[in-house]
């Protein structure tokens, strides 16, 4: 895959309020995304090397952890919302 680039669109009230908290409220959002995603590879590089660790098939763990989560086998947020909303369309 490759790499994504996301727009953020602030009105003048919003930007005059990022400008108040950040110094760089550009930087402030990158930083923030970035941050939120090491966390997530983090999470998942850890499932998925435990994962591996106990199943008796696997004969090798990729030493890189961008390697690891690129392959690892997971859902989206949306698919298991969907699902969840198709399990229980009511609630």
């Amino acid at each position: 895959m490759a790499d994504t680039t996301y727009t953020v669109t602030l009105n003048e009230a919003q930007q005059k309020a990022m400008e108040y908290v950040a110094y760089d409220p550009a930087e402030w959002v990158k930083n923030v995304v970035e941050n939120r995603a090491r966390m997530a590879m983090d999470e998942i590089y850890n499932a998925e090397v435990a994962r591996m660790t106990a199943d008796p098939g696997t004969t090798s763990i990729p030493a890189d952890k961008e390697a690891v989560v690129n392959a690892a086998n997971i859902k989206t947020a949306k698919q298991v919302s969907d699902e969840a909303r198709t399990e229980n369309p009511g609630g």
